[in-house]
């Protein structure tokens, strides 16, 4: 049959990338207290095109999944990779896996189990061979303003903010490594469970350690700064306004090590 994907473009110019996205898969990653979880990750692949050809050959990245032992890690990651650029006959390949990660948390005064699920990523760019690997979490915190309780007779005004955490690094990083620094820098981290002692416990130490975002996301890039393996991040605070019809927001990227 007729390989019409390799026919000549119309218009010559090459494309930077090119695949599937929306997939579901399930999938397993590693979890530090219990060794393995099993989630469910949205995936996207692709390719560059060069110029000459019109297409790419789409089923060929559901093949490469098809092919693929679903447990997510960096052997793994480069194996699926290096078969999406096979496959494609491409020099570049992007895999994209987006994914909820489950812990246990115990509330702080009643030791209440309730679970927390956190919007994980992972991305894999190959690029002439060479692999970059990104591991991301968004993590909810609570922050209390501190202009708003300075200047106040009664209360301040408190909100939800998600810290979005993006790393590279030298061997291994738990996803609970992430979270944990990310939980540590708001007023105080956010539970699904609470009974009243501690509502009473979260809103009392919120209010102790009022946060602006700025100090949010200084204070999550001095915790990845000094994680011994990771070489690379970027971390976004984004605080939903409570008082106002927008958010507030800040960033720190590191330098490339």
């Amino acid at each position: 049959m007729e390989d019409v994907q390799k026919s000549q473009a119309s218009i010559a110019m090459p494309i930077d990338r090119v695949g599937v996205k929306g997939l579901r898969l399930p999938i397993v990653v590693r979890d530090r207290e219990s060794g393995t979880q099993h989630t469910v990750a949205e995936v996207s692949l692709s390719v560059d095109l060069p110029a000459e050809f019109k297409g790419t050959h789409m089923s060929r990245f559901i093949e490469a999944l098809e092919h693929w032992e679903h447990a997510l890690d960096y052997n793994s990651f480069r194996t699926l990779l290096d078969d999406v650029a096979e496959r494609l006959q491409a020099r570049n390949a992007h895999v994209r896996f987006e994914f909820p990660y489950f812990l246990r948390r115990r509330s702080p005064v009643s030791g209440a189990n309730g679970m927390m699920d956190y919007a994980c990523r992972v991305d894999g760019y190959l690029k002439d061979g060479r692999l970059t690997f990104t591991l991301g979490a968004d993590v909810p915190v609570m922050t209390v303003c501190p202009c708003s309780k300075a200047i106040s007779d009664e209360g301040a005004h408190s909100q939800r903010a998600e810290v979005r955490i993006r790393t590279r690094f030298d061997g291994f990083v738990w996803l609970e490594d992430l979270i944990e620094i990310a939980e540590r820098a708001g007023s105080c981290q956010v539970y699904s469970l609470l009974k009243r002692e501690d509502e009473k416990y979260v809103t009392e130490t919120a209010f102790a350690n009022p946060t602006f975002v700025e100090d949010v996301v200084r204070e999550t890039a001095k915790g990845l700064s000094e994680h011994p393996k990771i070489k690379w991040f970027k971390v976004e605070v984004e605080s939903f306004e409570s008082i106002h019809n927008h958010s507030a927001f800040a960033v720190i990227e590191s330098q490339p090590a």
